[in-house]
């Protein structure tokens, strides 16, 4: 049996990293340590989790620095002797320990469009392209563990912006309606400024640390931006809602 050495965040915002030093067993995974802290040496300390299984997202965290699942982050890809250090997502306020305030996440959910799938006349069927199907179950395979926003600059760096910024997360779930072939939504209304979508730099971070590996950058947020440039920027159809435009006032 070895050992390891952990670093945990412990309190608020003006709590410190604490140590500790735990036996190890065969097959042990991070989220498997914290709760062997909480039995046997820090009864108090706080940590979100679920499922166990890298599917429900709520053990995010901080290890060594990266956005990681603590239950899937498993303690043999660690060094021998190598320190462990175990902090909360740096984005969100800090409730206490390694449990964060990720309210900001469900607020902004609620901005975001359904859906809106016309009823079809009777006897009429609906038909999807495969590629299509692919696209959308793509996006669909988000666990909500708040990882790309933790790591999104705009959101971490910059919260004057936050009122007017979605995130990554939620262009993929923007994404995912503006991109479904079924879908009713005005398009003016999947690409517009209410979502932020200008203030993201594409720098691919957000990509980087999604578990799932859903290709938030090259499939969502670029094909969303490109569809912003066409529906309020491209010429001709500037033309076109002139034209338009025209036509009800007379």
């Amino acid at each position: 049996m070895t050992t390891a050495n952990f670093s945990v965040w412990r309190g608020d915002d003006d709590g410190q990293y604490e140590k500790y030093e735990v036996s190890l067993e065969d097959g042990m995974v991070v989220l498997d340590v914290i709760h062997k802290i909480q039995a046997e040496q820090a009864g108090d300390l706080a940590v979100r989790w679920n499922c166990k299984a890298g599917k429900c997202g709520s053990c995010s965290a901080e290890i060594n620095g990266h956005p990681r699942l603590q239950c899937m982050t498993r303690m043999d890809e660690f060094e021998d002797g190598e320190e462990v250090i175990v902090a909360p997502l740096k984005a969100f306020p800090l409730i206490k320990d390694l449990v964060t305030d990720v309210k900001y996440n469900y607020d902004k959910a609620k901005t975001i469009p359904f859906v809106d799938l016309e009823e079809p006349a009777e006897g009429d069927v609906r038909r999807m392209a495969q590629i299509d199907i692919e696209r959308v179950q793509e996006f669909h395979k988000c666990i909500e563990c708040y990882m790309c926003q933790d790591v999104c600059h705009v959101i971490r760096d910059h919260p004057e912006n936050q009122d007017a910024f979605a995130g990554p997360k939620f262009f993929v779930q923007l994404a995912s309606v503006a991109m479904h072939p079924l879908d009713q939504n005005p398009k003016s209304d999947t690409v517009s400024h209410g979502f932020g979508l200008e203030y993201c730099n594409i720098t691919k971070c957000c990509t980087e640390v999604c578990p799932e590996g859903i290709k938030i950058t090259d499939n969502a947020i670029i094909p969303l931006k490109e569809r912003r440039a066409d529906e309020l920027y491209d010429p001709l159809r500037m033309i076109g809602r002139l034209i338009s435009r025209g036509k009800d006032k007379s």
